[in-house]
């Protein structure tokens, strides 16, 4: 099953609201620090709701913990970003995938780019990018959510 991971997220709704979908679904969430709250902010409480016992939560103190981490278990890190060119569509999910988002505000850095297998992205509209002040991403719950139905539906498991 592949796994969610979130680098350094900094909205506790949004992270609430992943957690939501990764119980929904039965997916692992791993959370690379420093997040931009604490795990008992009350709205991250409450975007989750009371499904927060049904996720299967990791934390990991920062980029490289959470790098040797996944080393260990294996798979392929994916990133997903803006700025890649593969659709998100075109791409053949494998079970150990580690699914990779960014920070709201600004995406994901260089070093976890670099160490990822694959990039891709969700597209938009180019006229809604185009227009001023477009439309510049997607909302992170929305993303994770789009990515990993996609991936479960590639890897027939959903119910």
């Amino acid at each position: 099953m592949p796994r969610v991971v979130l680098f350094q997220p900094q909205i506790p709704p949004n992270t609430g609201n992943v957690a939501r979908t990764c119980a929904a679904t039965a997916t692992a969430l791993h959370l690379i620090e420093p997040l931009g709250f604490s795990l008992d902010d009350r709205q991250l409480k409450r975007a989750g709701l009371d499904y927060w016992p049904l996720v299967d939560l990791a934390t990991h103190a920062s980029w490289s913990c959470f790098d040797q981490h996944r080393r260990r278990q294996g798979g392929r890190l994916i990133a997903f970003s803006s700025h890649a060119s593969q659709f998100y569509t075109d791409f053949d999910y494998q079970p150990d995938d580690w699914l990779l988002f960014g920070r709201e505000t600004d995406g994901l850095p260089v070093d976890p780019l670099q160490a990822s297998n694959a990039r891709l992205v969700i597209p938009m509209r180019q006229a809604a990018r185009r227009q001023p002040g477009g439309v510049r991403s997607l909302n992170l719950a929305s993303s994770v959510a789009v990515v990993l139905f996609e991936a479960l539906r590639q890897l027939d498991g959903l119910e």
